[in-house]
C-alpha cells in the first residue's frame, strides 16, 4: 500500500511540471529525496535509454525511485572515502563519449542539445557518472585482494578454441536475486512473462541488478572462448532473440538473450583473448561484491520514506 500510495503521488505531481511544490519523499540516512529528485532521475533514466518510454509510466517511476534511492545510498558510503566526489576531465570526456557514441551520437555538442529537450545537461551526466566510477572503484579497493581467478584454466580453455571459424555471441543479461532455490522457476517465470510483454531491455531495467540494466542488459559481443562451458552449452541450443533458461551463479540467477551471433574467420589473439576473459570474469567477481557491499551499507542506514 506504501509503494502504491507513493506511485499515485508521484503520478499527479508529475502530471503539470509547472506546479511542482518540492516534497520530501524519502530521508535516507540524513539524503533528502523529494518528488522533484524522482522526477528529474525519470528524465535522466528516459534520455538515456530510449526503450524506457515504452513502458507504463508507474513503472518507470517505481524504476526512477528505486534508482535515485542507490544513488543516494552509494553517495553518503563515497562521502566517507574519498576527499572530492569528482573525476579527472580526462575521465569525463571519456565515461562521456562512450555515453553519446552508444545513443549514435557523434560529438559532446550533439548530446547537451539532445539533453536539453529532458531539461538536463551535461553537469547532469556527470554527477551520475561520477557516483558510479568512484562507485566501482571503492569496490575494486576494498575487495581487489578477494578476486580469485584460475588464470591457467581460463588458458587452457582458450587454447582449446585456436581454430580459425570461431563464433562470437552478442548478448543481453538480466541478473537477479531469489531468497532459495525453491524461488528460481517462479522468478524466471515472473520475468519471461515480463519479457514477453514489455520486452527484454525493459524487463532488464526492471529486474536485473547488473551494472549492464541501465543499458537494457546490453554486454556486447563476447567470443566463445570467454565463456564457461555451461554457460555456451545454454547459449549454443539458442535461435537469434531466444533466451536461456536459469543459469545459477553464485551471485544471482542469469538470463541471457542471444541478440546475434557470427562466425569469425581468423586466428585467435590469444593474449588478447585471456585478457578479455581475466576481464570479464574479474568484473563478474566485483558485480557480486558490489552487491553484498551495497547491501551492507543499506542495512546501517536509516531509512525513512
Amino acid at each position: 500500500m506504501k509503494n502504491y500510495l507513493l506511485i499515485i503521488f508521484l503520478c499527479c505531481a508529475f502530471s503539470d511540471v509547472k506546479a511542482i511544490e518540492s516534497k520530501i519523499i524519502h530521508n535516507i540516512g540524513g539524503e533528502i529525496i523529494t518528488n522533484v529528485d524522482i522526477k528529474r532521475e525519470f528524465k535522466y533514466l528516459i534520455a538515456l535509454n530510449n526503450s524506457l518510454k515504452e513502458l507504463d509510466r508507474k513503472k518507470i517511476l517505481n524504476i526512477s525511485n528505486e534508482s535515485i534511492i542507490r544513488e543516494k545510498i552509494k553517495k553518503i558510503e563515497l562521502l566517507k572515502n574519498f576527499k572530492e566526489i569528482k573525476l579527472s576531465e580526462d575521465y569525463y570526456k571519456l565515461l562521456l563519449k562512450n555515453i553519446y557514441s552508444r545513443l549514435n551520437m557523434k560529438s559532446i555538442d550533439e548530446f547537451e542539445i539532445y539533453l536539453k529537450d529532458y531539461d538536463l545537461t551535461i553537469n547532469d551526466i556527470k554527477t551520475k557518472i561520477t557516483i558510479e566510477a568512484l562507485w566501482n572503484e571503492l569496490i575494486t579497493q576494498k575487495y581487489k585482494n578477494q578476486i580469485s581467478i584460475d588464470e591457467a584454466k581460463i588458458k587452457k580453455e582458450i587454447l582449446k578454441n585456436t581454430k580459425v571459424q570461431l563464433k562470437e555471441y552478442q548478448l543481453s543479461e538480466i541478473l537477479f536475486e531469489v531468497k532459495n532455490k525453491e524461488e528460481i522457476q517462479k522468478k524466471y517465470n515472473e520475468v519471461v512473462k515480463s519479457i514477453n510483454e514489455i520486452g527484454f531491455e525493459n524487463s532488464a531495467a526492471i529486474y536485473s541488478f547488473s551494472e549492464s540494466a541501465k543499458i537494457g542488459g546490453d554486454i556486447g559481443w563476447i567470443n566463445e572462448s570467454s565463456l564457461n562451458n555451461n554457460i555456451k552449452r545454454k547459449i549454443n541450443g539458442l535461435q537469434t532473440g531466444g533466451i536461456t533458461k536459469p543459469i545459477v551463479l553464485s551471485n544471482g540467477i542469469l538470463i541471457l538473450k542471444l541478440v546475434n551471433s557470427k562466425n569469425i574467420e581468423t586466428t585467435i589473439d590469444i593474449e588478447s583473448e585471456f585478457k578479455k576473459a581475466i576481464n570479464y570474469e574479474r568484473n563478474r567477481q566485483l558485480n557480486q561484491y558490489s552487491k553484498i557491499f551495497y547491501n551492507k551499507v543499506k542495512k546501517n542506514l536509516d531509512i525513512n520514506g
